[in-house]
């Protein structure tokens, strides 16, 4: 299952980098990509695990860069 989300307010291409590799350490998530050009962040999860990979993508986001929104597309 695969789900996208606008990071507004994200400025630093490192600091995407660093938000990116801190949500591929997640158990329940396959594949995430964060794109600073767009600021998108694209994720990837099974199913049943989708909820806790969207909320603790957002809890590492949240940390990192709280004036960030992540907002659904």
């Amino acid at each position: 299952m695969r789900k996208k989300f606008r990071l507004q307010g994200l400025d630093c291409a490192n600091c995407a980098a660093k938000i990116e590799n801190a949500i591929k350490k997640l158990p329940v998530v396959n594949e995430v990509t964060v794109d600073f050009m767009t600021t998108k962040l694209i994720l990837e999860a099974d199913e049943g695990n989708m909820e806790e990979a969207v909320n603790a993508s957002k809890e590492i986001i949240r940390k990192m860069e709280p004036d960030v929104v992540v907002k659904k597309i």
